[in-house]
């Protein structure tokens, strides 16, 4: 395992060196980074200090007890014998006891009590890896989030390089007498408007990589280039999230409580030693201080959990009914996302066919109304809209490619495969 996390964190740091991440190692230095991920270790600290509790009810049990009262009516003998002098017991009484007690049998309460705090540990772990598994979708929305503004900027430098040679072809015809000023200032606004919208992607991209670099703990630069993922394999609709253990250790631990309701209504078999000082002792004609012990065995059974034995039950079928409950209003939920993310990839892959065509429609179209101008039968305006169209169709590929890749692994995130 040490050997595994070396590896992986080297990996990870010749990524960073020369400048890439993927998005699996986002995944993982996110769940080591999240402060959440502390959590395991108190989890399984307070399960072991629950389990050593629970264990020591088998350990002697030592007791310590006083009293001091003053009663109205004592012991008397209802007869008198000339010539002998019974003394009455004294009104006012004392005693100072201390008690050992061991126990034999408990009606199974100190194993189910060790049941009981491993199922809740169980139930608490689960809990948190759903929490921690949900830190897997923030870090897509970060990680296709600048993927997105990448594109998008690589397109608006295409864009300014195409306008940018069109700015040098509406100066040539400037000079040649076919476009004026007002043309060439067309292309200005053009061109002054791509620069405006780099410095808002500029700024947007700055924004997702500084809240990536947070969530994975290290420091990212601007000049960090993110790995564009390449699904592989087959992708299966069964879900496999980590609410479904969740949703089992809670049926456990239900199952586990009615299985404590047994000891109950259990008997109970122990040793004690029991020793005394006070005044009377256990000879209660003599008044005076004494010390006395006894020891024996003690056998007890209570039944008065019985009374609510059947409603405590039934409140346990409610619970479990709602666990049962839950399970399936997410997996109808998780499978309805399910069907909507298919759809969804199914409609991207149609739209990405179509994107080559329009793009090579667009092409023609554009290089029809450069051709145009160059002849005097079209505007410069009429042109700039033809190659804005252009790069409108080149961005939407760009942009289908990036949202594609982001609803496949969307549908990885929602059943876990």
């Amino acid at each position: 395992m040490k050997r595994l996390i070396l590896t992986l964190s080297l990996s990870f740091s010749m990524s960073l060196m020369y400048g890439q991440l993927t998005l699996e190692e986002c995944q993982r230095k996110t769940q080591q980074n999240y402060p959440l991920v502390h959590r395991y270790g108190l989890i399984e600290k307070t399960k072991e200090y629950s389990l050593e509790n629970a264990g020591k009810g088998y350990l002697p049990q030592f007791s310590l007890s006083a009293k001091a009262t003053y009663q109205s009516v004592v012991t008397a003998l209802p007869v008198s014998m000339p010539g002998v002098n019974i003394k009455g017991l004294p009104k006012d009484q004392y005693q100072v006891a201390a008690e050992l007690k061991q126990n034999i049998w408990d009606g199974g309460e100190i194993s189910m009590r060790k049941k009981q705090a491993a199922a809740s540990s169980t139930v608490e772990q689960e809990q948190l890896n759903v929490d921690m598994y949900a830190l897997n979708c923030r870090v897509n929305d970060l990680f296709f989030g600048v993927l997105l503004l990448d594109e998008q900027l690589q397109q608006n430098r295409l864009l300014q390089e195409q306008l940018e040679r069109t700015f040098k072809q509406v100066s040539a015809y400037l000079d040649g007498g076919l476009a004026n000023s007002a043309d060439l200032d067309a292309v200005k606004v053009e061109q002054l408007s791509a620069k405006q919208k780099e410095v808002e992607l500029t700024y947007s991209r700055q924004a997702y990589v500084k809240m990536l670099a947070l969530l994975v703990g290290e420091e990212l630069t601007e000049t960090t280039t993110l790995v564009r993922p390449t699904p592989e394999g087959k992708f299966f609709e069964e879900v496999r999230r980590p609410e479904l253990s969740l949703f089992d250790a809670q049926a456990d631990r239900l199952n586990i409580q009615e299985k404590t309701l047994k000891t109950g209504y259990r008997p109970r078999l122990g040793l004690f030693v029991q020793g005394m000082y006070g005044n009377p002792g256990l000879n209660m004609l003599e008044d005076k201080f004494k010390l006395n012990y006894m020891a024996g065995v003690r056998f007890s059974w209570n039944f008065g959990s019985l009374y609510t034995l059947k409603n405590d039950r039934k409140m346990i079928d409610a619970d479990r009914e709602r666990v049962f409950n839950n399970k399936e209003v997410f997996l109808f939920n998780t499978r309805l996302q399910v069907s909507q993310q298919s759809s969804a990839i199914a409609a991207m892959e149609q739209q990405m066919r179509d994107d080559e065509e329009i793009i090579r429609l667009r092409t023609n179209i554009r290089k029809a109304a450069e051709a145009k101008v160059a002849n005097g039968t079209m505007t410069v305006i009429d042109m700039l809209h033809e190659i804005t169209n252009e790069n409108m169709a080149r961005q939407n590929k760009s942009l289908h490619g990036v949202q594609l890749l982001k609803n496949i692994y969307q549908l990885k995130y929602t059943t876990n495969n």
